[in-house]
């Protein structure tokens, strides 16, 4: 397996397990106290899937492979890739959404800020350590 792909799997993994946490546990009850009313009654897993496996390749062209395999320059550049990402779908929603809550933009902001961060920082750990092996 190419190095790209093995870098793209560390940043989807940790991409992965840390929004299930935050989705599942952490912050359900945010989510569906500001937005319950808008909420699909399941998830369109199609539309879920394709999010997991893009979201990724994104943190990994624009700051993973950037970074050249520096955890701190790819965490610093992943925390702007998602802040950009997730400020683009929760102020667009603002804007045009009737009853978008406010505090969850803010708090989904942050949140795809830190995760995106993690999974670039994955990444780019993985990164470094296939060019020691």
């Amino acid at each position: 397996m190419s190095r790209h792909a093995l870098t793209y799997l560390a940043a989807l993994l940790a991409v992965g397990v840390l929004d299930y946490l935050w989705l599942r546990v952490i912050a359900v009850d945010w989510y569906q106290g500001g937005m319950a009313h808008l909420l699909a009654p399941r998830p369109n897993l199609w539309a879920a899937a394709a999010f997991y496996l893009l979201y990724p390749v994104g943190l990994v062209v624009f700051a993973v492979l950037p970074s050249g395999g520096d955890w701190g320059r790819a965490l610093a550049l992943g925390a702007l890739f998602g802040l950009f990402a997730y400020g683009t779908y929760d102020l667009t929603n603002l804007a045009v959404m009737r009853d978008w809550p406010l505090g969850l933009t803010f708090i989904d902001m942050a949140w795809g800020t830190f995760v995106s961060a993690a999974g670039a920082a994955a990444g780019a750990l993985a990164l470094r350590s296939l060019r020691v092996l």
